[in-house]
């Protein structure tokens, strides 16, 4: 056996930010034992695809991306190995090394740390297909390795990672285990590495933020754990990604509002707003609370940025309760939101669940909160209209008239609209100081100052 796996790794990273850090360890980890990172699956002997498995078109993506790669591999005839990683393969692993015999490997997400391992026992005379799927336990430190993109100036901070919610449609907990938080000081000097390497904003994301620490025998707070990271030099921004209705708490919104380093910008996925739905959801908070926590963060913060997503089509939605849910939509006037139809997940409470909702009544649905919510967010940038923001560029851009592309401090990642600057003398991953002169309605438009 080598000491070492040597050759051409490349990693297809599918889903959400958390599955992003993960497979930036696994390829920190390979890179540190020797082997070399390419960017094309054409130039390697190895590919791992970090697979999501959350929900229905999640799924179906992965399961294009492996067929995609399995065909490639039977038609070019070379020694490529498939290694299957991540949500997908905790659930469905076995399934997958049977019903699909290009792949060598298939790979939990507890063995997400044992990455090298798994590439040295795959290099050994002899070796046999496998799928490696257990305790769902692993959670990243300070000391693992990360491969970040050559260009970004952002960077995930995973500060726990499973979850004990236990809402009845998520699958969540069996695919990720129980909940558990890193300790601040482990949190800390990560994100020094992340500063070092030229990251100006750090966005901390979990399956719930809001949770941390109620699993260490310490109990470390999430509000000083905010502020701790606010006061470390040459952190531009923090963001919070990923809080509960259930579990935030006036502490952690005035801490993001007592730090000018900290995005007023509080993600708040409330799911539904009708009682009897959020408690067959298990959700254990109520449309009261929510509302609350909703005045409260903008009596905090009036300058407040909120975010939220829906389940729509969930079982037991009547059309009234749907109702509920788009005058609410109305009421709070999200400046983001996103809209998810019910995904019947095997294995969960709610598969169990009588439901009458065809697909089409959940699109239909989701539509009409979205057409809902174009105009809100339209209404809500234009005010932002002749305001000073500090914007992240990013890249350049394509569209004719702008010459790069960031986001302000209202602006999340992926999930948010962006802003286009006009000026031409911008450097990407910089901050600088724009006034925004249009607005659609998701994204902002600018001239440098």
């Amino acid at each position: 056996m080598k000491n070492n796996p040597s050759g051409k790794l490349h990693i297809i990273s599918l889903g959400c930010s958390k599955n992003l850090i993960d497979s930036e360890v696994m390829g920190g980890q390979a890179a540190a034992s020797g082997m070399t990172l390419v960017e094309s699956p054409d130039q390697a002997d190895i590919i791992v695809i970090n697979t999501c498995g959350f929900i229905l078109p999640a799924k179906e993506e992965a399961l294009e991306a492996i067929l995609t790669i399995a065909e490639e591999k039977k038609k070019s005839g070379r020694n490529l190995k498939l290694i299957v990683a991540g949500c997908l393969a905790q659930r469905y692993g076995r399934e997958l090394l049977a019903e699909i015999p290009e792949v060598d490997l298939v790979i939990g997400t507890g063995e997400t740390g044992r990455i090298v391992h798994h590439l040295r026992h795959l290099n050994t005379t002899g070796y046999r297909r496998s799928a490696v799927i257990t305790k769902p336990d692993f959670l990243m430190n300070s000391r693992h390795d990360r491969i970040l993109s050559a260009d970004t100036a952002t960077a995930y901070l995973k500060i726990s990672d499973g979850c004990s919610n236990y809402c009845t449609y998520c699958a969540i907990p069996s695919i990720r285990g129980k909940a558990r938080s890193r300790q601040p000081d482990d949190i800390l000097k990560e994100a020094q590495k992340l500063v070092g390497r030229g990251i100006r904003e750090i966005i901390l994301i979990g399956q719930d933020t809001t949770a941390y620490g109620r699993d260490l025998k310490n109990r470390p707070k999430l509000s000083l754990l905010l502020s701790d990271l606010a006061s470390l030099p040459g952190v531009n921004w923090i963001r919070l990604l990923y809080t509960h209705p259930a579990h935030i708490t006036a502490s952690v919104l005035e801490a993001v509002a007592r730090h000018p380093k900290i995005c007023r910008y509080i993600d708040l996925p409330v799911q539904h707003i009708d009682n009897t739905v959020l408690s067959a959801m298990n959700r254990r908070v109520s449309s009261e609370r929510i509302r609350e926590i909703i005045n409260l963060a903008r009596s905090i913060m009036p300058d407040v940025t909120l975010r939220t997503s829906l389940i729509v089509g969930f079982p037991g939605e009547t059309s009234k309760r749907f109702e509920r849910l788009l005058d609410f939509v109305q009421e709070a006037r999200f400046d983001h939101l996103g809209v998810f139809t019910y995904s019947r997940e095997e294995g969960t409470p709610a598969a169990k669940m009588p439901s009458r909702i065809s697909e089409k009544e959940k699109e239909k649905r989701r539509d009409l909160i979205m057409a809902q919510q174009a105009d809100i967010s339209y209404a809500i940038n234009r005010k932002w209209i002749g305001s000073v923001q500090e914007v992240l560029i990013e890249e350049k851009s394509d569209r004719e008239g702008f010459a790069f592309i960031g986001r302000c401090r209202r602006q999340a990642p992926e999930v948010d609209g962006i802003t286009f600057i006009r000026n031409h003398n911008a450097e990407i991953g910089r901050i600088i100081k724009c006034k925004i002169t249009a607005a659609d309605h998701y994204d902002l438009y600018g001239e440098i100052l």
